[in-house]
């Protein structure tokens, strides 16, 4: 393709994609599908092929269309404004897929002129240029089986066993300088890693193109673009694709919480605070150095809705992470007194993203109530994952923050000083089912020094390892839907780097493909035994048996389903002490067949075990009819299934 001005005609003013119902819509905060209407659309006018451009610009003087196409001169290309509505346009003859373009703007104030990539663009030149790209979404889809029966992949009642990764440290080239897979070299390796191990979803850390490769994606500048790092639009879509057709969901890391200061980006969009708020105590993150969007400004709610449906409907993906929830909820989130201004009640909720966000939840699931919706919420704050007509964020699902936290501290301790710290284990149960739950051993948790999870584990190597397998066991022996970072499964020593790849090597010994071996049978376990996820969000599906025995660091529970005739008992032995003889209470006798044993042989244990099952004896003990008479391995989980006959 060549560059230059030769080719193009003027700009055109009366061609338009939108209608008056759209300006309304759009000034009115409820047009939802934005990217059909705004940004660079391909075209053919009169037989003259080019491009569409329109930009929201409300305090613009003068707005042009610059680019490749004209070489970047403001006086080629003027758009025309619309209005009252704020929005600008033309048609420019000649324009074709692949030329770079921006809008240059002259502000009403003080004459400002900046350069900005467009907002609604989808696709844009690699970093560090910053220019968007002219480009159309076509792709033929191969994923109808998938789309057709993903409500059975997505539901409460389903398992789900996330594997979060970043694209771009996953897995590298070594022969070419370490350089990152593309979106179509990812697909048929991460399809193949995902299907081995058993996981049902992956979660994708911020595909959005963002300019600063070390924002791991959270710093966004192109809301409707996948970063070109990777690859084209197309291409993104073919790794979903390709995912959806082995039977595997994708989740986008979404960041509708706030964006980078960087010059071509929302920022001081027109010569003002635009998509943001003016006053910095609402508008300017202190922690992360961005701004927040101006959740009460209706045309930034048409905008985010929009980007949130573009995700699901164009690229076919089955739910948003919704990244830093509790920043919006709370206008003195990381403020301290005389940072931050209540809202009109004198309260410190902010009640305009409350209400974007039951909107946008309500407005997700209206669309595609096959998808889910996820809470990155670290607080206590009610009904998250409630729906919005009694009063909840209308959220599908919520991390359990808490969760993470607690059983971490735990895992850390050395477990002579665990009897100390029961109540870590077990006080989730206070609150397990006020919400939907996700348990996350995220990317959060292996970074900035805090170590990997291995890392983190108390003892010497071995029982680094077999704390680490029953961390694991742990976590999927309790009611909740299941999240790991990558690396979690190769049991990475050192914390993830995000511009390394993970070291994958380590796979060659036997202690490392242990963990791999482990983590594979505990997903095979999860989805195929219903007690273990049908009732993964309702309190009939957790019962304990011994919540009390801190003094041997001893927990034992029952996991049940919809068959009141089927349970799996988890016991969990927190330190390195193998209990024989050890009576645990069930609710029927016969055989309780052993489905899993972290300290078997295969995963590098040491063996110890049950011989493959216990059968229960009549005698009464934890308030239940039957007891088995146990040997618990050292450091480890095991756990059993019983039928009631």
């Amino acid at each position: 393709m060549g560059n230059g001005p030769a080719g193009h005609g003027a700009v055109r003013h009366d061609v338009s994609l939108l209608t008056a119902d759209d300006l309304f819509l759009f000034n009115e905060g409820s047009h939802f599908r934005l990217w059909e209407k705004l940004g660079a659309h391909l075209h053919t006018v009169d037989g003259a092929e080019g491009a569409l451009f329109s930009v929201w610009a409300p305090n613009a003087e003068r707005v042009a269309v610059v680019g490749d196409f004209n070489d970047y001169d403001p006086a080629a290309h003027p758009l025309r404004s619309t209005g009252s509505s704020g929005i600008w346009e033309g048609f420019v003859p000649g324009v074709r897929q692949g030329l770079t373009y921006k809008y240059h703007i002259t502000s009403r104030h003080n004459g400002v002129r900046v350069e900005k990539a467009d907002p609604f663009a989808v696709t844009a030149e690699v970093p560090p240029k910053s220019a968007s790209v002219v480009w159309d979404l076509a792709y033929e889809w191969h994923d109808r089986t998938w789309m057709a029966t993903r409500h059975a992949h997505n539901g409460l009642g389903s398992p789900m066993s996330i594997y979060e990764l970043h694209l771009g440290s996953w897995m590298r080239v070594p022969d070419e300088g370490f350089r990152s897979l593309s979106y179509r070299e990812l697909a048929p390796r991460l399809v193949e890693h995902v299907q081995r191990l058993g996981f049902t979803h992956v979660e994708l850390l911020p595909v959005a193109e963002h300019p600063f490769f070390g924002s791991w994606g959270y710093q966004i500048t192109g809301y409707f673009a996948p970063t070109s790092r990777y690859g084209t639009p197309q291409d993104f879509m073919f790794l979903i694709d390709t995912l959806h057709q082995a039977g595997i969901g994708v989740i986008l890391d979404w960041v509708p919480s706030h964006f980078p200061t960087d010059g071509h980006g929302l920022g001081q969009f027109d010569g003002t605070a635009l998509y943001e708020h003016a006053d910095p105590r609402k508008g300017f993150h202190p922690d992360w150095g961005s701004y927040i969007f101006n959740y009460g400004r209706h045309e930034v709610r048409s905008f985010l809705i929009s980007n949130a449906l573009y995700w699901l409907d164009v690229f076919h993906l089955d739910g948003l992470r919704v990244d830093a929830v509790a920043s919006m909820l709370y206008l003195d989130y990381s403020r301290a007194q005389g940072e931050w201004i209540p809202n009109q009640f004198g309260g410190r909720e902010n009640l305009e993203a409350i209400d974007f966000l039951r909107r946008c939840n309500s407005e997700i699931y209206k669309a595609f109530p096959d998808v889910q919706v996820l809470a990155e919420e670290s607080t206590a704050w009610p009904m998250v994952s409630r729906p919005t007509y009694v009063g909840g964020l209308g959220f599908g699902l919520k991390w359990d923050m808490g969760w993470m936290h607690d059983t971490l501290a735990y895992f850390s301790r050395d477990p002579i000083y665990r009897t100390y710290h029961h109540s870590q284990l077990t006080f989730r149960q206070l609150y397990a089912f006020h919400e939907n739950f996700v348990l996350p051993l995220s990317h959060d948790e292996v970074v900035h020094g805090k170590g990997s999870l291995l890392g983190k584990m108390p003892g010497d190597d071995w029982q680094r390892f077999a704390n680490l397998r029953l961390l694991y066991a742990y976590m999927y022996g309790q009611p909740g839907k299941k999240l790991l970072f990558m690396g979690a499964e190769i049991a990475q020593w050192r914390e993830w780097r995000h511009d390394e790849s993970l070291d994958w090597h380590l796979l060659q010994f036997p202690a490392h493909e242990g963990i791999q071996r482990l983590l594979t049978d505990l997903n095979r376990l999860y989805r195929d035994t219903p007690p273990l996820h049908e009732l993964d969000c309702r309190r009939e599906g957790f019962e304990w048996v011994d919540c009390n025995d801190a003094h041997a660091s001893v927990l034992s529970f029952l996991r049940l389903g919809n068959d009141p005739d089927d349970a799996v008992l988890v016991v969990c032995n927190f330190t390195p002490v193998p209990r024989t003889n050890y009576r645990v209470g069930v609710p029927w006798g016969g055989l309780w067949r052993e489905l899993l044993n972290t300290d078997a042989h295969v995963y590098g244990g040491s063996g110890i075990g049950n011989g493959g099952g216990v059968t229960a004896e009549v005698g009464p003990i934890h308030g239940r009819p039957f007891c088995l008479t146990m040997t618990l391995p050292p450091l480890a989980a095991v756990v059993l299934r019983g039928r009631r006959d």
